[in-house]
């Protein structure tokens, strides 16, 4: 392939994901079409599948661009040097100002799912590693005697927990919290998960 044609096809590409972005963060994912994404970018619908094998490979792409955002916004709440009931506040915090602020995009990272048979590719898995990594890393000094595995399943739980709360209120499910209290109700939950981190 020329340097010309290299060229136009990553600006192809850069402007379906850019169109993706731009219609899952005003409709979410529901209703999505492929014919839609190609009209926001300018081009043909034939022009994605030149640059996509389908759909759903563009939202894994979209979706990659939202966790590098979501891991830059929870990397700069978190002070080294500060004690675990901080630290789990300012990420819990800074997850729900992600998630209140790009609900949609945020909500695609839980919503997306693969058709049938088809598992979500290795590179994508391990872009969602940082999300247990900060919890890991100031919660493995007070579970001395646990093992990394240990460690790592207690994070799981405890992103879990902060997640679960959000993800129910903003869907608006009947046990959710209302908007008004859930920065509230986030900062509670995650003060109680600092001090039974053991």
């Amino acid at each position: 392939m020329t340097d010309k044609r290299q060229a136009k096809k990553a600006d192809l590409k850069a402007r379906l994901i850019a169109a993706g972005t731009d219609l899952i963060r005003e409709q979410g994912l529901k209703g999505l079409r492929a014919r839609d994404i190609a009209e926001r970018a300018g081009a043909a619908l034939g022009g994605l599948y030149t640059v996509f094998d389908d759909l759903d490979a563009l939202i894994l792409r979209v979706n990659s661009d939202t966790l590098k955002r979501l891991e830059t916004a929870l990397n700069s709440a978190v002070t080294p040097s500060a004690e675990i009931e901080e630290t789990f506040l300012n990420l819990s915090l800074a997850y729900l100002k992600f998630a209140l602020t790009e609900r949609n995009l945020w909500s695609a990272l839980f919503e997306h799912r693969m058709p049938e048979g088809v598992p979500v590719p290795d590179w994508h898995l391990a872009e969602h590693a940082f999300l247990i990594g900060l919890i890991a890393a100031p919660l493995a000094p007070h579970l001395q005697d646990a093992s990394a595995e240990d460690v790592a399943i207690r994070a799981r739980t405890f992103f879990s927990a902060v997640h679960g709360v959000i993800a129910v209120s903003l869907e608006g499910r009947f046990v959710g919290i209302t908007p008004e209290l859930l920065e509230r109700e986030v900062t509670v939950l995650a003060r109680l998960l600092a001090h039974n981190a053991s």
